[in-house]
């Protein structure tokens, strides 16, 4: 097996095939070290941008291989070199605390009639940002999978999720775009809206900011509704549930931000575990009931969110690092 930060390099370099790019994110839940290491050259790439924002693309590379040769040249491993570089970046507004934000727009060439397809994969504790082939920008939420190809055709833009997404779709009349998540789909030609279908929930939900949607279940082809602004719809076990949206804030979670509105404890706790990428337990199980309104900024980290939400309903918390684990009790 290559050297783990060999598998990293080729990874921001397009090295690596589709399948051995999810391999290698989804290796980064389990792997703390892989995960540092991915983090440290992502940071690294971000940096490249700077370049690439006043210079051509070749010459953007020249620099930025020039700048990995100086370090290596140094002895300097990238996570520390990036330390003498944050300065720079922050104000650039490139990298956003903790976050992990990606700006991603793959141009890979295809045969003729063959669609080359990319997927990316968005480990615990991360979110992304991309940009599709339309200029379509995607935001996606932790441990959140987008596949897309290369290159659109002509008569559809069609991507897949699986996970949470926040979808600013470009204008395009003659093809729409369409959303596949499991058996359900979204079809609209350009506006703002969020879908969600996390892979550990029986529903599916899609809510519009802009525009208008359709939203179809593949297995009741005659159903379909078509939503208008401020509207989220639930497909669940076989039906379809239309409601109002009560707040926006709920969709801030792609600007780092967590918005829980009247939630219990126990929702809570299953967003912040997929979140933080940490086990939680509850030792009192009516601590459930619990609700809680409040928002929170991604990095006020995990420890400071409960430790807030624990001085009002009054209950205590243990880390135990070692273990991964955070207990939850009176």
């Amino acid at each position: 097996m290559e050297k783990m930060e060999e598998q990293v390099r080729k990874y921001f370099q397009g090295m690596l095939d589709d399948s051995e790019r999810l391999e290698l994110l989804r290796r980064m839940d389990t792997d703390p070290r892989l995960k540092s290491e991915f983090i440290g050259q992502q940071n690294i790439e971000a940096l490249s941008l700077l370049w690439k924002q006043k210079q051509d693309e070749r010459e953007a590379g020249q620099k930025y291989s020039q700048f990995i040769r100086s370090m290596k040249e140094d002895h300097l491993r990238p996570r520390r070199s990036f330390a003498l570089y944050t300065r720079y970046a922050a104000a650039a507004a490139l990298l956003i605390a903790s976050t992990a934000l990606i700006t991603h727009h793959l141009s890979k060439e295809s045969l003729p009639h063959e669609k080359a397809m990319s997927s990316l994969y968005v480990p615990s504790g991360q979110r992304a940002q991309l940009i599709l082939p339309d200029g379509t920008q995607v935001w996606l939420n932790t441990r959140s999978t987008l596949t897309y190809p290369t290159s659109f055709g002509s008569k559809e833009r069609r991507v897949n999720l699986t996970g949470e997404a926040f979808f600013d779709v470009a204008k395009d009349a003659k093809r729409p775009f369409i959303v596949s998540a499991k058996d359900v789909e979204m079809k609209v030609l350009g506006t703002k809206f969020n879908v969600y279908n996390q892979p550990d929930t029986d529903y599916i939900q899609a809510s519009l900011l802009e525009g208008s949607i359709e939203v179809s279940d593949a297995r009741m082809p005659t159903l379909r509704v078509t939503l208008k602004p401020n509207e989220t719809v639930t497909v669940c076990e076989g039906k379809m549930e239309v409601q109002p949206i009560t707040s926006s804030d709920h969709f801030l979670w792609k600007d780092g931000i967590y918005c829980f509105e009247n939630e219990s404890l126990k929702n809570i706790l299953i967003q912040l575990e997929r979140y933080y990428d940490v086990k939680i337990e509850v030792k009192e199980p009516e601590l459930f009931n619990v609700t809680y309104s409040g928002k929170f900024r991604q990095n006020d980290g995990i420890d400071e969110i409960l430790r807030i939400i624990g001085k009002i309903h009054r209950f205590k918390v243990i880390r135990d690092m070692e273990n991964n684990t955070i207990t939850v009790s009176k």
